[in-house]
């Protein structure tokens, strides 16, 4: 040991007061499997009010009400509001009765539709995470456990053979018809070309037939035809829709489309509803010689909305939501509210007596 080397200087130990522990960044496996996205790294997290939380994140929170009200999709039941009755054009009086048995319709086509929403959403929970929008509903997103879905399956089945056991015996056979119909849907004919679509807007004819037994009248022929051709118009512009934003690979039926295809079945299907529109005015709707020629007024009104529709689904690449297409934009309101008004004038107008 050298003593003539000088002896190093001594260390000085400074406490450092501790910091916040990095964040952890280490992938969650599940998150990862289900989106096939990389996770955020919070742990969890709750989106703002709502919002749905991003893609990969993990919830600690399951099964709230607000995540099992929204897989019911009560932003779709607008859709019985607005077909269910229709059934009323074709009745010539209209009384407290009348509008009970519709509001009777109406519940239990709300009970079956929610039954397949989340059937629906329960065989489509693979696929959905694939979707850029859909991977945010409550099953697909894991907001809602799968049991808990099938629970509150099992419980509006319930209601809707209570629906049917207190109303009007074997008059609920469309609601039947539309449940087996929904059921084989999301079994597999969802997946055939042009069946899945004819299969939707099948459902609504059911709708408006439903209203008319349950009121005691029988469907125009014309009016039926007009239900059925605009809301298979509307399911083919929702599958133009889905190919441009997410492509083929979500639905599988999408395979036997093409823009082309889809773009001239579209206004095919849009110039019948045009057409059995009038026709129904002209043949069966149950008007005086006054109040027909002010609802053939209303015939512009569903040519321009018609003529709407086909613009934002072809130029302005819209379509995905045919509810939110037709109930935010202006110009539709605005049509839908002068053709309510000149339909509901034709039919408040006196009819002669004798």
């Amino acid at each position: 040991m050298d003593i003539t080397r000088p002896s190093p200087a001594p260390v000085r130990v400074v406490a450092v007061p501790p910091g916040p522990e990095p964040a952890d960044l280490t992938p969650l496996p599940e998150a990862a499997a289900l989106t096939g996205l990389a996770p955020l790294p919070e742990p969890s997290y709750a989106g703002p009010l709502g919002h749905p939380p991003p893609a990969g994140v993990r919830q600690t929170r399951r099964n709230r009400p607000r995540d099992l009200l929204a897989l019911l999709r009560p932003g779709q039941w607008v859709k019985n509001l607005a077909v269910v009755p229709l059934a009323l054009l074709d009745t010539p009086a209209w009384g407290a009765a009348v509008l009970l048995r519709t509001g009777w319709a109406i519940l239990g086509f709300t009970l079956a539709s929610a039954v397949v929403y989340v059937v629906n959403d329960l065989a489509d929970r693979e696929r959905d995470r694939l979707h850029p929008v859909k991977r945010h509903r409550p099953i697909a997103s894991g907001r809602v456990s799968s049991a808990a879905a099938t629970v509150l399956t099992g419980l509006f089945a319930l209601a809707l053979t209570g629906w049917a056991v207190a109303g009007p015996a074997w008059q609920w056979w469309p609601t039947a018809l539309y449940l087996a119909l929904s059921l084989a849907y999301s079994q597999g004919l969802k997946h055939v070309p042009l069946v899945d679509a004819f299969i939707v807007a099948t459902g609504f004819v059911l709708r408006l037939l439903q209203g008319a037994l349950l009121i005691g009248t029988r469907p125009s022929e014309w009016l039926a035809l007009c239900v059925f051709s605009l809301c298979l118009m509307l399911a083919l512009g929702k599958r133009r829709h889905e190919m441009t934003a997410a492509g083929r690979a979500h639905r599988p039926a999408l395979r036997g489309y093409t823009l082309a295809f889809l773009d001239h079945l579209v206004v095919l299907v849009a110039v019948l509803t045009a057409v059995s529109y009038v026709l129904y005015l002209r043949d069966d709707a149950a008007l005086t010689a006054g109040a027909s020629f002010v609802t053939l007024l209303s015939a512009p009104c569903a040519v321009f909305g018609l003529a709407r529709y086909l613009q934002l689904l072809l130029v302005e690449e819209g379509g995905g939501n045919p509810v939110h297409v037709l109930f935010r934009d202006r110009s539709t309101l605005v049509n839908a509210a002068l053709w309510a008004l000149l339909v509901a004038l034709a039919l408040l107008l006196p009819h002669p007596s004798g």
